[in-house]
């Protein structure tokens, strides 16, 4: 990656970090406020402080910390310190448990609230999407059994309705997690209306970190494309390879080339392999040498060249589908998706505990700042959808009972309210030494997995 990338990832993923953990806290700031709890400090990042100021009366302290991976609301409290006796009311230890447990939520509650407003104005807006249209599935896949034709277009799963790739995807990924049977509602293009069930009690939970539709034989159609070259990535093979946006791909090694499909079929089983281009620019045949470099996709290894396909109108019309609302009906949608997306990524945790989901699914910061980067590349709607989910996920995060996160302090005064009193100092210390080893095995994790998808391409 080229420093001018470089420095576009870290932006975005900066940006993104600063946006998330700034709500985060904010809520937890503005909650303690509406308390009248002192706030001494409201810190972004942590580690040594580069730069800070005092505002407000109570002198509040503004920071920004050398290491940005978070942040911290202080309070005033007796048990981290002395606390004048005319300031006691206003201390965070001295709260009712309603006000403790009030202000400890806000910080996730406001990262849900986040994720709610940005897709109730990317609902409004207006998002395009893919088409749930279907490719032919692949050979002995349970699609292809169930005699599924290319070109149908599924408009509901198992009563549920669909209008995007996006949505058929997350419905699909709901079900198979309870092993239910999938029951497809499709228009064919003869606009004949079908149903056809999809078995997945067998279903491989391990498939979730690859791409269940897939596995499953729902791949997405794509109408025939010439082999035209649409835009070349940079510092990719193809870049390298001297590739420009317009040329025509005439013939690969020898072998004639028509379609884009053809292509890309080949690039893919070539990662590693020099290939030879007979290409068409401007009039004029040239010849072009690239190497494929290696990627993942979908849990499989292939080859990239990091060449799109020129798409006319008509291609795009036929592929995509433009989602708005009204007002009202964008809320309820903004609504339904931060709440689903929310259940969903607790139901995916608890199979990662059981054993029944691989923890290779488990993304840390590199990864977040791979997303970040290319939604950023795609447009500012991708890039709000990117941080939408990531609030989501944020405020999951912190609402498990761990020690040390928000939803330890609940769960600690949960136990204040059914036994009548405090838990004790030694149960915190105790809780607080477990928290923080969990915390470090859930991040070795996430650093292993971004180490090992970097490895593997």
């Amino acid at each position: 990656m080229n420093p001018e990338m470089l420095a576009w990832y870290a932006g975005a993923f900066l940006l993104a970090l600063a946006v998330l953990v700034v709500v985060h806290e904010m809520g937890h700031y503005l909650a303690a406020r509406i308390c009248n709890v002192k706030v001494l400090r409201f810190a972004f990042g942590f580690g040594k402080v580069i730069w800070m100021r005092r505002q407000g009366r109570d002198g509040t302290e503004w920071a920004v910390s050398a290491f940005p991976l978070g942040g911290y609301v202080k309070m005033l409290d007796e048990r981290e310190g002395e606390v004048a006796a005319q300031e006691l009311p206003r201390a965070f230890n001295r709260q009712s448990i309603g006000r403790r447990a009030f202000i400890v939520a806000a910080g996730p509650a406001a990262n849900f609230l986040l994720a709610i407003l940005l897709y109730w104005v990317l609902f409004m807006y207006g998002v395009t999407e893919l088409k749930p249209r279907l490719g032919v599935p692949p050979v002995g896949t349970p699609a292809a059994m169930a005699g599924i034709s290319e070109g149908a277009t599924v408009r509901a799963v198992n009563g549920h309705a669909i209008e995007t790739w996006q949505q058929l995807r997350w419905e699909v990924m709901r079900q198979v997690l309870d092993k239910e049977p999938l029951q497809l509602e499709v228009v064919s293009r003869q606009r004949e209306t079908g149903v056809y069930r999809i078995d997945s009690d067998r279903f491989d939970l391990a498939q979730l970190e690859k791409d269940p539709l897939r596995s499953l034989g729902l791949v997405l159609y794509r109408p025939p494309l010439p082999a035209v070259v649409g835009r070349v990535l940079p510092d990719s093979a193809a870049d390298l390879a001297g590739f420009r946006e317009g040329d025509r791909v005439l013939s690969i090694d020898g072998k004639p080339i028509v379609e884009w499909a053809e292509l890309a079929a080949i690039a893919r089983t070539a990662a590693g392999r020099q290939l030879k281009f007979a290409i068409e620019r401007e009039g004029r045949q040239l010849a072009l040498l690239a190497i494929p470099r290696l990627a993942e996709e979908g849990g499989q290894k292939l080859g990239r060249l990091g060449l799109m396909a020129k798409e006319g109108h008509g291609e795009v019309f036929e592929m995509t589908t433009v989602v708005s609302y009204d007002p009202l009906a964008a809320a309820s949608q903004a609504l339904t998706q931060t709440w689903d997306t929310s259940i969903l990524s607790l139901r995916m945790i608890g199979r990662m505990l059981t054993g029944e989901l691989s923890w290779k699914n488990l993304s840390g910061p590199v990864t977040i700042a791979d997303y970040a980067g290319q939604s950023a590349r795609l447009g500012a709607t991708y890039y709000l959808r990117f941080l939408a989910l990531i609030s989501i996920s944020l405020g999951v995060l912190n609402l498990l009972p761990v020690p040390v996160l928000d939803g330890g302090h609940l769960m600690y005064y949960l136990v204040e309210f059914i036994k009548g009193g405090p838990v004790s100092e030694r149960a915190l210390e105790i809780g607080q030494q477990i928290g923080f080893a969990l915390l470090g095995l859930l991040m070795a994790f996430a650093f292993y997995n971004d180490i090992n998808r970097l490895v593997s391409g």
